[in-house]
């Protein structure tokens, strides 16, 4: 329905309405440019994934969406009175600790998300609750600058896995499962991260959001887009993991591998998109001349109101306290031996490193890094690693991706998880000319010794707000298979509880 207004009605004769607008969203642009200032460190972050992960470089595109999505509601926009409003300094609030959370455990993720909502947060304040009911989509659609949806990839593998593998058979591919291996008579395939499909759904997931608030009407139509717009790139990414399969089992791995690339990059999912717009667009029900909004619905006189300049201040005071705060949890971290050793262990004596295949973790910023290889008597032979750190940061931490047992871009790759050790995590891994190995590992932080990454950001996080020693160990034993379970046991009945050898390499006993 379009609505016909008289602007002279209800708005302030003359240029003052208009001088008020122009007031008010400067100084939302200069409260938005002292936060991104304020949080360069996350600003630059949200930068460097946008431009070199290819999983968001949707995101690049999504600051011109919302730019788009508030000129198409300008004249109605025109027409609402910005007022600034002291309580929406409270997602400002929630925002620096959504930030803080992220800063203390090193989940980039919190602190992103938590940046965002400072920047919705200030919308709210400077401009007031009736500007911002007009803007409700375009402000939350800016969560879509958040890069997150890396959890989708373990389930996505899964989902290709078990899409690929009976068409594989049904097709006459003798095709066999390890994991996330794949092994024809002429080739060999892991479903990495990559070929999950994930960094395709999570930019369905933003244009579906847009489509179906942009294109419909009805709330049952906009549910039934979205699921559209979630299952059939899914479906879609286990036919071409298939087709690369079928394709490398007719003519070469390299030839089917590099066809992919191209088709995946260029002409696949370019064409699903296409497809998954046209099966939706019959069922458009929204008038593409409707307002986007009433505007006369948004004149109610505000309470609580503040000047523009002061709730801009208070804002950034607000944003600022996390700051703080921060830096009074970065000053506490514990102290450290100036110097580690790996420790002697009776009836295994240290030798070389694998001439098989050598394994390293990787633990960037540890402020004390030990591995050495172990042998005894019976053939047995276990590599040691230890990384320390008296805190945990950005760019510091004990947990996140490409940290830990396999590197980023490493010559290793994950087979499956196998079942926990000792309160373990561990995995069974493959590397170069097909050596298999089995890996444990633990992390000690305060009193608890873990496996879990996700237990690990949590007491890091504990540690950091409620006080207590903040250093942090990782033990990880390696041994190549066959044998690797018993041999890491037997090093593990001489070596003693991980927790009492973790406190040793930490100084704290």
């Amino acid at each position: 329905m379009t609505v016909a207004l008289n602007p002279a009605d209800f708005r302030p004769a003359g240029t003052a309405f208009d001088a008020r607008w122009k007031r008010h969203a400067a100084i939302l642009a200069g409260v938005w440019a002292a936060l991104l200032l304020l949080f360069s460190r996350d600003t630059a972050d949200l930068a460097t994934i946008y431009w070199t992960n290819t999983t968001f470089g949707h995101c690049l595109f999504i600051a011109p969406v919302i730019g788009w999505l508030v000129w198409q509601r300008r004249q109605e926009l025109a027409l609402v009175p910005p007022q600034g409003w002291w309580p929406g300094l409270a997602l400002v609030g929630a925002g620096g600790f959504g930030w803080l959370l992220g800063d203390a455990s090193s989940v980039a993720l919190f602190r992103h998300a938590g940046l965002v909502l400072m920047l919705q947060g200030a919308v709210v304040t400077v401009l007031g609750p009736n500007v911002s009911r007009a803007l409700l989509f375009p402000l939350a659609y800016m969560l879509f600058l958040v890069p997150f949806g890396d959890f989708l990839e373990g389930p996505l593998q899964d989902i290709t896995i078990a899409i690929m593998m009976p068409l594989l058979h049904l097709s006459g591919v003798p095709a066999t499962l390890d994991g996330v291996l794949i092994t024809t008579p002429n080739g060999f395939f892991e479903v990495a991260e990559a070929c999950s499909g994930a960094k395709f759904v999570i930019a369905m997931i933003a244009y579906g959001v847009l489509v179906a608030n942009v294109c419909y009407v009805s709330w049952g139509r906009r549910a039934a887009f979205l699921a559209m717009a979630l299952v059939v790139p899914i479906l879609a990414n286990g036919l071409r993991a298939y087709g690369t399969v079928y394709a490398a089992w007719w003519t070469s791995v390299e030839q089917a591998t590099g066809m992919d690339h191209i088709v995946y990059g260029w002409l696949f999912f370019a064409l699903v998109m296409a497809v998954v717009l046209a099966i939706g667009w019959k069922w458009f029900d929204r008038d593409p001349d409707a307002a986007w909004f009433d505007p006369m619905a948004l004149q109610a006189s505000v309470r609580r109101r503040v000047e523009a300049p002061i709730a801009g201040l208070l804002a950034l005071t607000v944003a600022s306290l996390f700051l703080g705060w921060s830096s009074l949890i970065a000053a506490r971290a514990a102290p450290l031996p100036p110097r580690i050793e790996l420790p002697q262990v009776a009836g295994w004596q240290r030798v070389g490193a694998s001439a098989v295949a050598p394994w390293s973790p990787d633990f960037p910023g540890a402020d004390h890094m030990l591995i050495g290889r172990y042998s005894n008597g019976r053939g047995q032979a276990v590599d040691l690693a230890v990384a320390v750190y008296a805190s945990q940061h950005e760019d510091k931490e004990l947990v996140g991706f490409g940290i830990g047992a396999i590197r980023e871009n490493d010559r290793w790759v994950r087979i499956e998880d196998v079942p926990s050790y000792a309160r373990g995590h561990a995995i069974r891994m493959i590397g170069p000319g097909r050596v298999e190995r089995e890996t444990v590992s633990w992390y000690r932080i305060g009193d608890m010794l873990t496996g879990s990454d996700r237990r690990v950001k949590l007491e890091t996080l504990k540690t950091k707000l409620l006080g207590g020693n903040q250093a942090g160990v990782a033990v990880l034993l390696s041994a190549e298979q066959p044998g690797a379970r018993g041999a890491i046991d037997d090093f593990l009945k001489v070596l003693g509880p991980v927790d009492a050898f973790a406190d040793r390499m930490a100084g704290t006993r």
